[in-house]
């Protein structure tokens, strides 16, 4: 397990192909998976434009990105059918 940023997870969505049109990194965005910064740490959650859907919060950025990006991990299996080795999600 290592630590990492949102910087690195955008690097990770770019890599394995994950449409935009899936997440944000910059907070609330309709119908997306978003990742934001809290005075108090960082959210997770879906956005359905009016609120904030299974609201997830963290003490940390990094343990908020590996739980975007297993969330969006999910998604990618649903809707496309892929998967990622366990070894690339490490």
């Amino acid at each position: 397990w290592s630590p990492m940023t949102t910087n690195e997870l955008k690097a990770f969505f770019n890599e394995h192909l994950v449409p935009r049109k899936f997440y944000s990194l910059n907070g609330n965005h309709k119908n997306r998976i978003c990742i934001e910064k809290t005075p108090d740490g960082w959210n997770v959650y879906f956005s359905d434009g009016k609120e904030k859907v299974g609201l997830l919060h963290f003490a940390n950025e990094s343990e908020a990105c590996l739980r975007m990006r297993d969330e969006i991990k999910k998604l990618m299996e649903q809707v496309y059918g892929l998967t990622w080795k366990n070894s690339i999600m490490a």
